[in-house]
């Protein structure tokens, strides 16, 4: 039976209708609001490429949280700028560090707000990389090798210490071989067995993460990242890396960035039943913040039609700039 009798057209008839029978929808329950706390006081400034994205010292931080918790939106992800770095990271790991302090103070104002935090060492190392490095000089450049098995130990010390501090959820996203299989050990030792680990088990060398870095001044001193983020040509390659992740113990997966990965999203929800985290990365953000202070787009609209289109390829979760956004626009739409 075709056309007449079947016209596709009256389910889109009335408001009403394709309410009805819409397939995708979003909520706030769906977002994670990232969140950059630096080391100092009075500190609230505007990241130049991040319009609307701040850097948050622990004294204004309340604010900013206070806000989040009113719009509904249910979790936050800390992101930390040290007063100094070195060579392993160390403020990573310190009781005292900036995102330790800053998940026990979200803790105490809010207790009930999800406190995942960013289980990684670049924002923390002087040479801008995921784990420690052996450097060297080659024709009077230095040069570097990022040492998995050794970076490991300090990962692990780092997500203790932020689940001691109180954080609800640990987000190692290093991209380094074993780092799940050694973080859950290290937690179930320490006593944290009930803490879950979200996996940023697919994490590609994006041209995306330009604003981020800015935001967390975590640009590589040396080389890249090349040799342990992905390329972002492999797609197989992901579907390996994930498969690891749910054998070493991950509860949740992630994929970033995640608007020219959707293939990606797709895949790994057909293949695992994990809840799926897409991150919608800081390039992704100022990309259509750019376009919309020139006028160009409609920036609601072509915001949420990007977050439909990753819940659509499977996200059960996403990581968003634009969560507060995307909170009051829901809000409004009601």
């Amino acid at each position: 039976m075709g056309f007449p009798a079947v016209r596709h057209r009256r389910l889109r008839q009335s408001v009403g209708i394709r309410g009805l029978v819409r397939e995708t929808v979003l909520t706030v329950d769906d977002f994670i609001q990232p969140i950059f706390v630096a080391s100092g006081t009075g500190v609230k400034n505007e990241i130049s490429s991040m319009p609307g994205v701040y850097h948050f010292s622990l004294d204004t931080l309340e604010e900013e949280v206070k806000e989040i918790v009113e719009l509904g939106i249910p979790a936050v992800l800390l992101f930390g700028i040290p007063e100094s770095k070195d060579s392993i990271g160390s403020s990573a790991f310190a009781e005292e560090g900036i995102v330790q302090q800053a998940t026990r103070k979200i803790k105490s104002l809010y207790p009930d707000l999800l406190v995942v935090a960013d289980t990684c060492l670049c924002e923390f190392t002087d040479h801008g990389h995921c784990g420690m490095v052996h450097t060297y000089e080659r024709d009077g450049h230095v040069c570097g090798d990022v040492l998995n098995d050794e970076s490991l130990d300090l990962l692990v010390k780092t997500a203790v210490s932020q689940a001691k501090a109180g954080a609800d959820i640990i987000a190692p996203s290093n991209m380094m071989d074993g780092f799940v299989q050694a973080i859950r050990a290290g937690l179930d030792e320490a006593g944290f067995s009930n803490i879950p680990i979200m996996s940023y088990s697919v994490k590609y060398a994006s041209a995306f993460y330009g604003p981020f870095r800015e935001a967390a001044d975590s640009a590589p001193q040396f080389g890249d990242r090349k040799t342990y983020q992905m390329d972002p040509a492999n797609v197989r390659e992901a579907l390996r890396e994930a498969e690891s992740d749910v054998q070493e113990g991950a509860d949740m997966l992630m994929v970033k960035p995640a608007l020219a990965f959707m293939d990606v999203l797709r895949m790994l929800r057909d293949q695992f039943d994990l809840p799926l985290v897409a991150y919608n990365v800081s390039g992704e953000y100022s990309m259509v913040k750019a376009a919309a202070q020139m006028g160009w787009i409609n920036e609601r609209a072509i915001v949420t039609e990007m977050l439909l289109g990753m819940k659509r390829a499977g996200a059960d979760i996403i990581i968003t700039y634009f969560a507060k956004d995307a909170a009051r626009w829901l809000r409004e739409g009601k």
